[in-house]
Order: structure tokens, then sequence, then C-alpha cells
């Protein structure tokens, strides 16, 4: 259904803020009826009405959303009862957005109106589902300690969860009364798994002694036993077990001098039993992957980046186990292949609200280039409403855009953002991330490259790191820039890799100034193949290995074609080429993304002299004539037989061969002697 079918109901919140009605009706966002003072409290018959039409509807309020679902179930439950008789209520169509906090309460409020038709067409773009990854903990913990402390956890956890204390190694602890769980000693030596499959290996472990008085005294000890558990309690204070521990399902950990800190654990130990959903936060097509070919080790963007260790190497490809994966999205962002994609929402589905974003700004009247800024729910939502409560608000030309994690934005979406109009792009994450940042920085760069050479500002591209509502007020206080000249229109393909192809050409086609070639640092994404054609055989090792097809050949004719556009500079093809022709250029060569294949080597085909089938080059078979000239079974007259061989097919060079009558065992032919040769003689 066409957003123009559905209803935008408005409230002004108890004339709180203003509406500006002429400009999301110019919008196309739907159509609205009369903007209401109360909607979620003496105006409630209003939105009942709405759902009478069966229409879908934009609700333009995110603060009472419970009420309008509870109000919406129960409508269409008795709905269904009375047309079938108790049966199941259908869901109905109802999108939500905060118009008040992001652009009604605001000193620029005035001004917000294509701002708030962004807000509202945004909205109405269906999310895409997303799987879930279900894990399941029995309750059987290890709690892992280095004083009484460990034991006092132990002791609250006990009628919740299965516990086993494992002390480090000198650890003074008093033997307690009565053995209501397994104190033991050793020191974590490897640790791997996650919530329900915790597999550690125990270095120095050793059982009590029963009569231990004074302290604990425990007996002989042993290298490399094997504990399995659901849960993991760190309460020893030493470094993590596992990179970015506080992302890992099932590991908790406090500082054993800080009783607050271990209370709070405690407390979501208890809680541990069960089965658990996440979601499966990236689709990864191991197919596209460019990690490694024929042994030889290629792209490592993501293994580099991953800050949950939930990245390994498998073969040709890698494996990102779902369990582990903490969802930063910094795998999907850099993946130049798009074999990782983020699927929450699938970068599809983020650069349709995005679109649908911008084109509804610009027909509401917006005479400014907008920024978009883009952050997370869990931090960016609060800051932004304490900016519009107890500060000046967004101003009227930043268009907010709830996204899962901030560090999942990759080249695709600032392209394609920039190809539709946007005039600039913020990025607002945590003064202190919850993990690190590398891949987004390294876009941001890579971005800010790109965009200077297209003629946008230096400004275009900005990373806000900040937990102050004054500070993100601060950093958004630049004037937009002027409305662009041209803007695209295209939709957004579905999969990632074609997404960045188009939006990248379509950026610099309504750049402000159109580059031809721009140079990249090394270690781009982009770039071209150059082939040093007197020393590459044609030998198409390099098409072989090449994980995207930007390197092909031709079956009918000897050659060597490339794709830029398809190009990841992985390097396989030039790690794996036999005669070192292939050398990387990193490199964003805007007219070669337009164009077809290009040619980077052709020769003649070799005509076999016995049945004229093409076979080989005629420059290899040259080349393996001239290698083989001084050897002495293609010397002289005898030899000039198995010179014709090399001339032929394979078929035909048999078929020779055992016409000839050619026996290397022949007493009268040269070879390599033995024993048996001295021992004859």
């Amino acid at each position: 259904m066409k957003q123009r079918d559905r209803l935008v109901l408005t409230c002004s919140c108890e004339g709180t803020m203003p509406v500006d009605r002429d400009a999301i009706a110019a919008s196309g966002c739907g159509e609205l009826p009369e903007t209401t003072h109360q909607l979620c409290r003496m105006q409630l018959d209003r939105f009942r009405e709405a759902l009478a039409t069966g229409r879908p509807m934009t609700v333009t309020c995110t603060q009472e959303q419970p009420l309008f679902e509870e109000v919406a179930a129960d409508f269409a439950q008795a709905a269904a009862e009375e047309e079938a008789g108790d049966a199941d209520a259908p869901e109905p169509d109802i999108s939500f957005v905060n118009i008040r906090e992001t652009a009604g309460w605001s000193s620029d409020a005035q001004a917000a109106g294509p701002k708030m038709a962004a807000l509202i067409a945004q909205a109405a773009e269906e999310a895409e589902p997303f799987e879930v990854v279900s894990m399941e903990s029995r309750g059987v913990a290890l709690i892992l300690g280095r004083d009484e402390v460990a034991l006092e956890a132990a002791r609250d956890l006990l009628d919740n969860l299965d516990i086993t204390v494992l002390v480090t190694p000198g650890a003074e602890i008093t033997p307690p009364r009565r053995n209501a769980f397994p104190v033991l000693q050793g020191r974590i030596a490897r640790a791997s798994g996650h919530l329900g499959a915790f597999a550690l290996t125990v270095d120095a472990y050793a059982s009590p002694s029963p009569s231990s008085r004074g302290k604990l005294v425990f007996g002989e000890t042993r290298n490399g036993a094997v504990s399995r558990c659901d849960l993991v309690i760190d309460l020893t204070g030493g470094k993590p077990l596992f990179p970015a521990g506080e992302l890992r399902p099932g590991y908790f950990r406090a500082d054993p001098s800080d009783p607050v800190a271990v209370a709070k654990l405690v407390v979501k130990a208890q809680q541990m039993v069960g089965t658990f959903d996440k979601p499966r936060f990236i689709n990864f097509a191991p197919d596209l992957c460019a990690h490694s070919r024929n042994q030889q080790t290629g792209c490592t963007r993501c293994l580099d980046l991953c800050p949950a260790g939930a990245i390994e190497p498998a073969g040709d490809s890698v494996a990102i186990d779902p369990n582990i994966c903490a969802g930063c999205g910094q795998c999907a962002a850099i993946c130049p292949t798009g074999a990782a994609a983020y699927a929450l929402p699938t970068v599809e589905s983020l650069a349709r609200r995005i679109r649908a974003a911008l084109r509804a700004w610009y027909d509401a009247g917006g005479n400014r280039a907008p920024v978009l800024l883009l952050h997370d729910d869990d931090h960016g939502t609060p800051l932004i409403d304490a900016s519009a409560r107890f500060g000046n608000g967004l101003p009227a030309h930043v268009i907010p855009l709830t996204v899962n994690e901030a560090t999942q934005i990759g080249p695709e979406i600032i392209a394609a953002s920039l190809a539709w109009g946007a005039g600039g792009l913020r990025i607002l994450t945590r003064e202190r991330p919850r993990h690190a940042i590398d891949g987004l920085e390294r876009t941001l760069t890579l971005m800010g490259t790109i965009t200077n050479g297209t003629g946008h500002g230096p400004e275009t591209l900005a990373l806000i790191q900040t937990d102050d509502p004054d500070a993100l007020e601060a950093a958004l206080a630049d004037e937009p820039v002027a409305m662009p000249e041209s803007r695209a229109s295209f939709f957004a393909p579905e999969d990632k890799r074609g997404l960045l192809t188009l939006a990248m050409t379509q950026m610099n086609r309504h750049a402000p100034q159109p580059a031809t070639v721009i140079a990249l640092p090394e270690g781009a994404p982009f770039g071209e193949v150059q082939l040093d054609t007197n020393a590459c055989t044609l030998c198409l090792a390099c098409v072989g290995v090449c994980p995207t097809g930007a390197l092909s050949d031709n079956p009918d004719y000897p050659m060597l074609r490339f794709t830029e556009s398809a190009c990841v500079q992985c390097g396989l093809c030039e790690t794996t080429c036999p005669e070192d022709a292939i050398s990387l250029v990193p490199q964003l060569d805007f007219e070669a993304w337009e164009e077809p294949k290009k040619l980077l080597k052709q020769e003649e085909p070799f005509a076999c002299i016995s049945c004229g089938k093409l076979f080989g080059t005629k420059a290899s078979i040259e080349r393996v004539q001239a290698k083989l000239s001084g050897h002495w079974m293609f010397s002289g007259p005898s030899g000039e037989q198995r010179r014709r061989v090399l001339q032929m097919c394979e078929d035909c060079r048999v078929e020779a061969v055992v016409n000839e009558g050619f026996d290397p065992h022949d007493e009268s032919m040269r070879k390599v002697r033995t024993t048996d040769d001295y021992l004859k003689g």
C-alpha cells in the first residue's frame, strides 16, 4: 500500500509544539486528519475512528505508544470476535514516530515542518524481520575468585544456581563449616564459549584436603583440567578472560573490592537459568568472503576489528559465531564484498528509510540540505530527549535516525545519503564507547577522502563522541549547507555491494565537483589491478582465486579482463600470481566503475599443428619451446618429432607419442644411470 493511503495522526501535545500540516501534506506522507490537542487522553476516540477505517496509520507519538497499542489490540480483538466468533485478531498496521523531542520541542520548532515530514516518512518504511539465536542455561556456574568474596557470592547464588568455586593458587580461604558447594584451586589457561557452553582449561588444578584447619590446604596440582559450565562469574579482579568481556553472553565480571558491583552481579546471575534469545546480528555469505584461497590469505578486515572475538578463520572464508557476536556491526560495515551484512536492520532497509526521509524533506519545502544524525537508541535517544527538555533541542535542519549500533554504518550508507541530497552526516557515539570503534573511524577517514575529492566540504562527515546534551547541541550548531543542484532518485538494491557500487557512482555524479580518479591510502577496499604484460603468461591463476569476479577470462579466447568496480583489493591475485606480474593500486576511478570490463592482456591462441584445435597461447608455446631447446630429449634430429609434440593439443600429443613408440626405458636412450647399470657392466 502506498504512503498516500496511510493516515497520519498528529498531535500538538497540549499545544506545546507547532505542527506544520502544510509541509507534512506536501511531502506525500499520507492523509492528515485534523491535528489533535490531546490524542492520548481527551481525543482518544480519534484514534479509534482511524482504526475503524482499516487503513495503515502513523501516530506521531512514542510516549503513549503502549496505550495506543493496547487500544488497537482491544479494537481488533472485538472486531474479530464479532465477525468470526473468538477468532485471532489481525495485527493492525501502525507505525509510531516521535516528532516532539526530535523536532517540535526545539528553539527551531517553527521551521521544523520539513523535518517532521522526513521523520514521518521514514517511520512508515517497514523493518524487515530478523532471526534469533537461542542459548540455554541450566544454571551450572563457575565462580572464579581470589578471596572470601567469591564464597560469599556463591552462598548468595546457591539457591538459584549449581555452584563451583575456583580460587587462584595462594588464596587465603577459611574452610567452610559445611561444604555446600565445591571449592577448588586453579588458574584459567584458556577460555572459550558463551552462555550455556563455556569450556575452560585449568592449570594448577587441585582439590582441598578435608582436614584443612585454619585455611584450605590444597593437594597435588595438575595442568590441563577442563571445566564446562553455563555461566562464568569472574571475581578475581584480574584481566578479563575474553576480549570485550562485558559483551560475552554468560560472562559476568566485577571488582571484588566493590561490594555494590558484586551485589549487582549476583542479582543478574540469579536470573540466568532458562532459554535466552538474542538477535542474529550478521547475515553471512561464505561464498562471497575474500579471506583466503588456496592457502593464501587475502582480506582480514573483519578479523582485525571484531571486539568480541566472534570471528575466526574457516578455510577460504571466516566463521562468525552468532552466540558470541555482540552486534557492533563493524565487520559488516568494513566488509568490502558484502559477505557480512548487518541484519538489524538490513542495509537495504536502512537505506530505504534514509531515502524516504530525504525525499519527504525536499517535497515538504526544505530549502537547505539537511544533516542526518545517526545514533543508537540506548545512548543517542536519551541525549536528544535531554536536549529537547532542558536545552534548545535539535536544529531544524538535523534529521535524527535511530540505528541499532552507530558502528554499523558503512561507506554505502554514507554515499547513498549524500547522493539522495543529504548535506552531511553526523554519527553519535558514547564518549567512551562500549567497544572499539576502529572500523567506524576507518570508514569515516576513507569516506572523508572521497567526499573531499568530490567537492563536498570538510564538515560533511563527523563523529560526535559525547554523553553531554549541551556538547551535542554545540556539535550540531553549524549552519546548513545550500541545497544541492541535483539529487539522485535510485532505489536501494537488496545486496550491500550492489548498493555500494550504485551509491558511489551516483554520489559522484551529483557531487559539487565530480571527480575522475581519487587516490586512496593503502588498505582501501577500492582500487586497480596493474598487470606486467611482459611477465604475464595468461595462466589465469588470478582468475581462479578472485573472490568477486573482478578478474575474469574468456572461455573462447586467451585474455584477462578486469572490472574495477568489483575489486576489493584483497591481494589474493597478487600473492597467487606465479610470475609476480600483478600489483595493486588503491584508488577510486569513477569512470572505470561505470565502464564494462577492461582488457588487461590478450594473445593469439595457438592452433594444434595436427588437428587445428585451439589450445594455449602462441607466446606460452614459444616460451616452453625455448626453455626445452637445450634439453637432450628435444635436441638434434632425433628430437624433431618431440619438438613437434609440444605444438600439439593434448589428444594429438598422446597419439603421437604412442605412434612414435618412444620408450624411456630403452637401453639405447640416454637416461640417468643407476647402480644396476654399473653392476651389469
